[in-house]
C-alpha cells in the first residue's frame, strides 16, 4: 500500500517543486493512508498530542449546557433544532454532548438534530460505531453545500479543527523586498525545502504588513495563511439563517501578527506528545499543525454578515458556562474528577491560555 511519502514524491515528479499546502494535506489527508485517515488513536495518551476531549466528559458537558441555552432561544424557529459538528475526529465529543443533553434535557433532546460535517467514510465508520447509542439524533454529510443543511437555525461549531487545515508558508526576502513562498522537493528518500519560482501575489495576504515593518523583517521571515480555513469558516458562515457559530482553537490575534519569538511562523509536527521543528520527515506519521489566524478568520466571518460576539480565552469561556451551570444545579455533585478535569481545561499552563474561543452569530 502506497504511503503519504509515496504520493507526495510522485507528485513532486509529475510537477514539480510541491507547495506546502499541497504537502501538508497529503501527508494528513491522503485517502487510505494520510495521518488523519489512518491512524484512529492519536489524540490522547496513546496518540501524538491532548486535546480538551481527551481530558474527560467536562468539557463536551460544559458545550451541551452552553448550546442548550442558545438552543432554547432558537425554540420558535423553523426546521427545529440543530447542532452542526466538522471534524469531530472518532465521535468523543459529540457522544459527551449528546449523553449530557439525552439526560438533562430531554424535550430539548427529542428535537435535536445533530448533524456532523464529515468528507472521510474511514472517520465516519469511527463516528458510527462510538456513536451508536444516539442513531436516532444523529446523521452525517459529508461537505456543507448539501441541500439538507442549506440556511439553517442551530450551532455550527468546531473543536481544534482549523489549526489542521493546509497552510502556505510565506517567506521574506530582505534583500529584494518581496515574498515568497517555500516549497517542497525531493532530497534522495527525505523531502527539503525549496522556493517556488513564482511570485507572491498582494491578494495571496489577507492582511498587508505596514511599510515600516517590513523595512525591519529580518530575512526569510515567516508567515503562515491558510485560505482553505478561511473558506470553511465562510462556507459555514453561509449556512446559518439564525444561531451561533463558534471555533476553539490556538492561534493567535491581532497584535500577535509579527512577534520576534516566531521567527519561523507557527508550524509544528507533533509525534508521541513531543513537538518538532523537522516538519518534512516521516510525512503522515505525524501530526502537522498551525496557530489559526483568528483576525482572518473573523474577518471571513463578519463579511458574510455575522456578527462578532466574543474573542476570549477557553478559560473566560468556560468559567463563565461554569457559573452558569452552577446556579442551576445543571451538573448535580461535583467530585474531585470534575475539579481536575476544569483545572487542566482552565489553567493558563495547561489548556487555559494557549486555546481561545471565536463566537459569531446571525
Amino acid at each position: 500500500m502506497k504511503t503519504p511519502a509515496d504520493v507526495i514524491r510522485s507528485e513532486i515528479e509529475q510537477r514539480g517543486v510541491m507547495p506546502f499546502a499541497r504537502f501538508m494535506e497529503l501527508a494528513l489527508y491522503a485517502p487510505d493512508c494520510g495521518y488523519y485517515e489512518a491512524k484512529k488513536e492519536n489524540v490522547g495518551r496513546r496518540g501524538d498530542f491532548y486535546t480538551s476531549v481527551s481530558v474527560g466528559n467536562l468539557f463536551g458537558e460544559l458545550l451541551a449546557f452552553q448550546f442548550v441555552e442558545w438552543l432554547e432561544e432558537l425554540r420558535g424557529a423553523e426546521n427545529g433544532l440543530r447542532i452542526i459538528e466538522a471534524g469531530a475526529h472518532d465521535g468523543k465529543l459529540a457522544a459527551d454532548i449528546l449523553a449530557w443533553i439525552q439526560l438533562n434535557r430531554p424535550k430539548i433532546y427529542e428535537q435535536l438534530e445533530y448533524i456532523i460535517v464529515e468528507p472521510s467514510v474511514r472517520r465516519q465508520e469511527w463516528q458510527r460505531e462510538l456513536l451508536k447509542n444516539f442513531t436516532p439524533r444523529v446523521r452525517w454529510l459529508s461537505r456543507f453545500n448539501e441541500p439538507a443543511i442549506q440556511r439553517f437555525n442551530g450551532i455550527v461549531f468546531s473543536n481544534e479543527l482549523l489549526d489542521a487545515f493546509p497552510i502556505h508558508r510565506f517567506g521574506w526576502d530582505a534583500a529584494g523586498k518581496k515574498w515568497f513562498e517555500w516549497g517542497v522537493a525531493p532530497d534522495g528518500e527525505k523531502f527539503r525545502w525549496a522556493r517556488l519560482p513564482n511570485p507572491v501575489q498582494d491578494s495571496q495576504f489577507t492582511f498587508r504588513p505596514p511599510p515600516e515593518l517590513l523595512a525591519v523583517l529580518p530575512d526569510g521571515y515567516t508567515v503562515e495563511i491558510s485560505p482553505a480555513a478561511e473558506n470553511w469558516w465562510r462556507e459555514a458562515a453561509g449556512v446559518l439563517e439564525n444561531g451561533k457559530l463558534l471555533t476553539m482553537d490556538y492561534g493567535i490575534a491581532t497584535d500577535e501578527m509579527f512577534s520576534p519569538a516566531r521567527p519561523r511562523g507557527t508550524l509544528r509536527a507533533y509525534f508521541r506528545h513531543h513537538a518538532s521543528d523537522d516538519v518534512l520527515a516521516n510525512a503522515g506519521e505525524q501530526d502537522l499543525t498551525a496557530h489559526v489566524n483568528f483576525p482572518a478568520i473573523r474577518k471571513a466571518g463578519e463579511d458574510a454578515g455575522l456578527i462578532t460576539e466574543h474573542f476570549y480565552p477557553q478559560s473566560k469561556f468556560l468559567t463563565e458556562i461554569l457559573a452558569r451551570a452552577a446556579k442551576s444545579n445543571s451538573f448535580g455533585r461535583w467530585d474531585s474528577s470534575d475539579t481536575r478535569q476544569f483545572q487542566t481545561l482552565t489553567h493558563p499552563e495547561h489548556l487555559g491560555r494557549a486555546f481561545r474561543v471565536l463566537v459569531q452569530s446571525r
